[in-house]
């Protein structure tokens, strides 16, 4: 099969295309660093025709520095995915399998217990500035307690990249319901792993705490190290990528093929023509941001991290996955254990 991956040197990308090429697919590889622009038409129509599927990866990603960063997650996310979505129009490529994010979510699932599932608001500045770190009940002020999040969540996006991974994924539900295309979303969770950007504000907590003690210093850990986050290896992400790319083949002349619950774990789902389904993408087991950093740093012999009580706006305090839908419709679970994946990390 010929898939064309967008951002296929980057962090995610790049394991990606070489999952695919180790499972024989033609891959053909569009990355910004080499030279190709995912908002260049010119550079598209020499790159689409031919393929069966497309895997879009490229991305402005982070939560960014300061509001200077909002017209680079508008142009790169929003605007580039467009015009990847009016090319595949153009060329008559039905499938995208999307790299979104749980950012979307905004903050997790909460329960309170007296007014059971409820969604706070946006922590405070004043609760933030104090260490009250765990947002409260928006009804009573209780404390809450957080759960699994599943992809029938509304959307709640609280900084611009999340705002931008939020509108490519209604982006590509436009495209689907006017091309009669499919789309596969996969809301990718806490990302790590080997290759992973070093020494820059936009890459992942874990990178930032590996740059650090690379340089001897100690991790400096935000609030109070307790946010729970679920992190996922990038060989296990681009494993989903590949299951995720059968859920968008097209099944025949009966489509949509309705697969009994019992046996979705045996037989992936198929996305239905037109439409846009959307899975988790994370190992099924959470951990603390202070997790992550303690790990780390043991491995690696010290520091050990430094708990700063230093916040971000932006941030969400707690975010953990239901694998749920992608283990019984794509039959994907992750492999990487934590242990295992952190070790490798420290050192790669």
């Amino acid at each position: 099969m010929r898939v064309l991956v967008t951002g296929s040197a980057g962090f995610i990308g790049g394991h990606v295309a070489e999952a695919l090429e180790a499972a024989h697919h033609d891959v053909v590889g569009l990355d910004l660093r080499n030279g190709q622009d995912v908002q260049d038409s010119d550079v598209l129509d020499a790159l689409l025709p031919g393929a069966d599927v497309v895997v879009h990866q490229a991305a402005k990603v982070g939560l960014g520095v300061d509001v200077s960063d909002l017209p680079d997650y508008a142009r790169v996310n929003v605007y580039g995915t467009a015009v990847l979505l009016a090319a595949m129009a153009r060329h008559g490529i039905g499938r995208l399998v999307l790299a979104s994010s749980m950012v979307i979510y905004g903050e997790g699932r909460y329960e309170c217990a007296e007014h059971g599932r409820v969604r706070p608001g946006p922590r405070t500045v004043d609760d933030l500035e104090r260490g009250r770190f765990e947002p409260p009940c928006p009804r009573c002020g209780a404390p809450l307690t957080s759960a699994e999040i599943d992809e029938d969540a509304q959307p709640d996006p609280r900084n611009a990249y999340a705002t931008s991974k939020l509108a490519q994924e209604h982006l590509a539900a436009n495209w689907a319901r006017q091309t009669g295309g499919r789309v596969a979303a996969l809301r990718y969770h806490n990302v790590y792993g080997p290759r992973m950007p070093r020494d820059t504000p936009y890459a992942g907590v874990a990178a930032i705490f590996r740059s650090e003690l690379e340089a001897g210093r100690a991790p400096k850990v935000f609030e109070d190290g307790r946010q729970r986050r679920d992190f996922v290896h990038v060989r296990d992400v681009a494993r989903a990528n590949l299951a995720a790319m059968s859920a968008t083949a097209p099944t025949g002349p009966t489509e949509p093929t309705t697969v009994p619950a019992a046996v979705t774990a045996a037989v992936p789902a198929t996305v239905p023509a037109g439409e846009l389904r959307a899975w988790n993408i994370a190992s099924g087991t959470p951990h603390t941001v202070g997790d992550m950093a303690a790990a780390l740093a043991a491995e690696r012999g010290g520091p050990e991290p430094q708990v700063t009580g230093a916040y971000r706006l932006g941030d969400v305090r707690h975010i953990v996955a239901s694998a749920a839908r992608a283990r019984t419709e794509l039959g994907f679970h992750a492999e990487i254990g934590f242990e295992a994946g952190v070790k490798e990390f420290a050192w790669s």
